[in-house]
């Protein structure tokens, strides 16, 4: 059914009434249905109420035969034998006192828990970089932050590298026309080797702290390399012509598995936490789900899931911080949608239509809350609540989609890069909490003494 046919339907509703909610309301408006009080007998004097309705009114119809002293005499005999009362019938007996099962000095002496305050999210950016030359394609992924808080954007043909400890710039390469241009980089874990995907197959290997080129990895692609993805010292990258190919970076035969399933370009790539699992989208409109269980150095690779759900490319990756089968996804402008896998499985467990262009996904690492960012109409970056989907925030500023995001090693701020040439940050996930400071080993018995006589 089309949704006006559904909203017709739903429109119609209430004209027609429910014949057991009329009844219903029948009852309660007729007085003849009213509930009866039953009174409660052990509570009742029935020889007093017969004397009331009898014989107690006897004074009061014939008041000539009663005199003053009489009057007096039966005020008193009332008041002897409690007969002052005015109530016949009884319809419950008095509750009991209550018993408290707590004293009140231990539950008063409790103080209560507090409530955590809401944090507050600026819908601004908190610096905005110009990014001349960046290359507004959706299918390449040209903006990482390393571990060593040193975050990197390839502009064109050339790297540069910004240290967001003290905002300094540096360039680390400019690759020739021939060869260019950049359309990967990705930081090794340790925060100082990182990976440069080329237009011409390439891939290359630096050390940013002398800006030093320490090998070039060839032969695993026939076209550029728009993906990459670290596990430790496998550099897993992915090509446009469809493959994704695991490189052993310390060994000189470089290509140790190779995975095919993809027959277009392979826009994203994310290992799990575990690095067991590797997720992989493309432009042909499937996520697949690869499991290093199963991976073979003689025959290519088989998937573990083909999920085909999207009806857009999927490039938005994001494996979730706290459950570790849990993997987000975001299609292109033909889908729009937000989908949540278990990856054990395979099931979809929800998807929500996000009414634009899903060009990148990050996990809060600190709060379970989802960033996405978008393109056509709004451009902006969007920040839902984690199960439930209800939109916390919108950020806005960029005026062209919102191609690339990354994350600071706290996990407190997100850089975004966006068609428009700027690159902006965002406090938008809140201010690292501050650790706790580990509890002191007891030390050992008799430690200060050199010795026991």
């Amino acid at each position: 059914m089309d949704a006006g046919s559904a909203h017709a339907s739903s429109n119609m509703k209430p004209q027609s009434r429910c014949p057991l909610q009329e009844q219903f309301m029948q009852r309660r408006n007729s007085r003849e249905n009213l509930d009866r009080f039953i009174p409660n007998r052990s509570a009742m004097d029935f020889d007093y109420a017969h004397y009331m309705l009898t014989e107690g009114r006897k004074g009061q119809e014939n008041p000539a035969v009663s005199s003053p002293s009489k009057e007096a005499y039966q005020k008193l005999l009332a008041e002897t034998l409690n007969m002052n009362r005015t109530r016949i019938l009884a319809f419950k007996n008095k509750p009991p006192t209550p018993v408290e099962l707590i004293p009140h000095e231990l539950t008063s002496a409790q103080p209560a828990k507090p409530t955590k305050p809401r944090r507050y999210i600026p819908q601004t950016s908190e610096r905005t970089l110009d990014a001349p030359d960046l290359v507004d394609d959706y299918y390449l992924n040209l903006l990482d932050w390393g571990s060593s808080n040193i975050l990197s954007i390839a502009l064109g043909n050339t790297v540069y590298l910004w240290n967001a400890s003290d905002s300094s710039t540096s360039e680390l390469v400019t690759i020739d026309e021939e060869n260019g241009p950049v359309t990967s980089v990705s930081w090794a874990p340790d925060g100082r080797h990182i990976a440069v995907g080329l237009n011409n197959s390439e891939v290359q290997l630096w050390d940013s702290s002398d800006n030093r080129l320490l090998r070039t990895l060839r032969g695993g692609h026939r076209s550029r390399v728009g993906s990459l993805a670290w596990n430790n010292h496998i550099l897993t990258t992915g090509g446009m012509d469809g493959q994704i190919v695991n490189n052993d970076v310390r060994v000189r035969s470089h290509i140790v598995e190779t995975y095919r399933g993809h027959t277009l370009e392979v826009c994203g790539l994310k290992w799990s936490a575990s690095g067991q699992q590797l997720a992989s989208g493309g432009n042909d409109n499937i996520l697949h789900i690869w499991d290093r269980s199963m991976a073979s150095s003689n025959s290519p690779t088989q998937w573990l899931h083909r999920l085909e759900e999207h009806t857009a490319a999927v490039k938005a990756l994001a494996w979730c911080p706290f459950q570790g089968n849990l993997l987000a996804s975001g299609g292109g402008g033909g889908d729009r949608t937000i989908k949540f896998w278990n990856t054990h499985t395979g099931a979809c467990l929800n998807s929500l239509d996000t009414g634009s262009q899903v060009c990148a996904l990050l996990w809060n690492k600190n709060e379970r809350e989802l960033l996405s960012s978008h393109g056509f109409t709004h451009n902006q970056l969007t920040l839902w609540k984690y199960p439930s989907m209800v939109k916390v925030a919108e950020l806005t500023g960029h005026t062209s989609r919102v191609l690339f995001m990354a994350q600071s090693p706290d996990g407190c701020t997100v850089a975004s890069a966006a068609g428009d040439e700027t690159l902006r940050f965002w406090n938008v996930f809140g201010v690292p909490e501050v650790a706790k400071p580990a509890p002191k080993a007891n030390p050992e018995p008799f430690a200060h003494l050199n010795r026991i006589r």
